[in-house]
């Protein structure tokens, strides 16, 4: 199918479900306020001046890079979760994903006493697997995707716990450190490289890539109107060609590829994996692309926004300690955060509806 067509297709759903972003016709301001990240960003430049004046040590470079690495750990997942929900669904079961991706790459390699690689290969497979299991289930039986993932969520966290037992006896792993292959998988996934004096984690550079990718997807490639086309309504995608099931159960099997990254992460930063781990980290990747602008009910957001989400916080987790603030106010102020952000996008979104 040529590119013009696509267009087309994004262009006739978006009439369908009442607006294309990308499609219409605008003055630069219109534009400028129609992004979906605008709100996050803003949210981010007052925290970050908040924490500047407020937090001795913020303005560091080792510092920021601190907080970058705990932004990225939540922002590898955002991405895909991101681009989920502008699809129109959501994932429960993400969390403890990356648990069960850590958990397989590690009793594999130590059972089958194989080079670690063999362990993170079959670990890839499982979780798009299990993304391709969540999508498949969702289309066929029109279930919402709360259940869906909730089904999936509460397998994966009995699995996660009953097989650790019984292979390893224990709710940990084996340490698998002195197997072949560890050191470059730990290059690859869990490394720190250096960039003048500060130690920059890699998983920056992985959450860097992400979204670079995934903000090509949307914007440049057919799957992007597809995405913001089945997000907006179904039906109408459908009607015009769009492939509804294939699409949804293609951004599923993206959450498996972001969990995979992030539980080779946990697995090679640590060398062993907790089995209980996992369970709420759902909930953040799902706050970091709402504060980001992605809406509940799907076909709006981007995934730059979600990465501006995961840096809101990184900066807010971290700027917390470097203030020597009381940490059980995080929540408190993550909670707030998810607000203010979501009252800041629908009014963002009101002034672009408004402005010609």
């Amino acid at each position: 199918m040529p590119a013009g067509s696509d267009r087309k297709v994004a262009r006739s759903s978006g009439k369908a479900a009442g607006s294309d972003e990308r499609i219409l016709h605008s003055s630069p301001l219109r534009r400028l306020l129609g992004r979906p990240e605008l709100g996050s960003v803003v949210g981010a430049l007052a925290v970050f001046v908040f924490f500047a004046l407020l937090a001795d040590g913020f303005l560091r470079p080792a510092s920021l890079s601190t907080v970058l690495y705990a932004s990225s750990t939540i922002g590898i997942m955002a991405v895909p979760v991101a681009l989920l929900m502008i699809g129109g669904e959501f994932d429960l079961s993400a969390g403890v994903l990356v648990t069960s991706s850590a958990l397989v790459s590690s009793m594999f390699s130590y059972q089958m006493t194989a080079n670690v690689w063999v362990g993170a290969g079959v670990s890839l497979l499982v979780t798009l697997a299990v993304g391709a299991f969540n999508g498949f289930v969702l289309t066929r039986t029109k279930l919402p995707s709360f259940i869906v993932t909730l089904g999936t969520f509460l397998m994966l966290t009995g699995l996660n716990l009953g097989l650790t037992k019984l292979i390893d006896s224990t709710v940990s792993t084996k340490s698998i450190s002195d197997m072949d292959g560890f050191d470059s998988a730990r290059a690859v996934f869990a490394s720190t490289l250096s960039v003048g004096d500060v130690d920059v984690k890699i998983t920056i550079l992985w959450w860097f890539g992400l979204v670079a990718v995934a903000s090509w997807i949307l914007l440049r490639t057919r799957v992007g109107n597809w995405i913001f086309a089945v997000g907006g309504n179904k039906d109408a995608a459908r009607a015009v060609g769009v492939p509804v099931e294939k699409t949804k159960i293609g951004l599923y099997m993206g959450v498996g590829f972001g969990a995979w990254i992030s539980g080779q992460h946990l697995l090679f930063s640590y060398d062993v994996v907790q089995s209980g781990e996992g369970v709420g980290n759902e909930l953040i990747y799902i706050i970091a692309a709402v504060i980001g602008g992605c809406l509940i009910t799907g076909g709006y957001g981007s995934a730059v926004g979600s990465a501006v989400g995961a840096f809101l916080f990184g900066m807010t987790s971290k700027g917390i300690v470097f203030a020597e603030w009381n940490p059980d106010w995080f929540k408190f102020f993550l909670g707030a955060m998810l607000l203010l952000a979501t009252l800041l996008n629908a009014w963002v979104r009101k002034r672009a509806e408004a402005t010609t």
